[in-house]
């Protein structure tokens, strides 16, 4: 029997979208208000699900404790009040879209959860625009 749990977690950042290859009316024509050069923020919500069996032992599928240590120091400490597009390696040659910061999420939690469980990343960028990325 496979059981999902989860954790929410919140961060703030600021970032701007755009190409560097593109110029200044390219970009804003594509990525609109979200292109300023002198970024924008916001204050995104995350759900990272684990998916697996219920350990016999334990009762868990996965420790919350762990899931949320996890998070901290992986995430919100990477994330949280940053410019992704400066300080975040991740982004320095990856537009930091929701969609790309989603994988990025993803790639950096992966490693640290045992390969037979499924995770889900979930990250609001705003109340009503969210991404979902299952690793697939």
């Amino acid at each position: 029997m496979k059981v999902k749990v989860s954790r929410k977690a919140h961060f703030n950042a600021a970032h701007r979208l755009y190409r560097s290859d593109w110029d200044l009316e390219q970009n804003t024509a594509v990525f609109g208000l979200c292109s300023n050069p002198n970024f924008h923020g916001h204050n995104y919500d995350l759900i990272v699900s684990v998916t697996g069996e219920i350990d016999q032992e334990t009762g868990f599928v996965m420790d919350m404790k762990v899931l949320k240590d996890l998070i901290k120091s992986e995430i919100e400490d990477s994330f949280d009040h940053k410019n992704l597009n400066i300080e975040v390696p991740e982004f320095k040659n990856l537009n930091p879209t929701s969609e790309n910061i989603a994988v990025v999420i993803y790639n950096k939690l992966r490693p640290h959860i045992a390969t037979e469980k499924d995770i889900e990343v979930v990250l609001y960028e705003t109340p009503r625009n969210f991404v979902t990325y299952t690793g697939a």
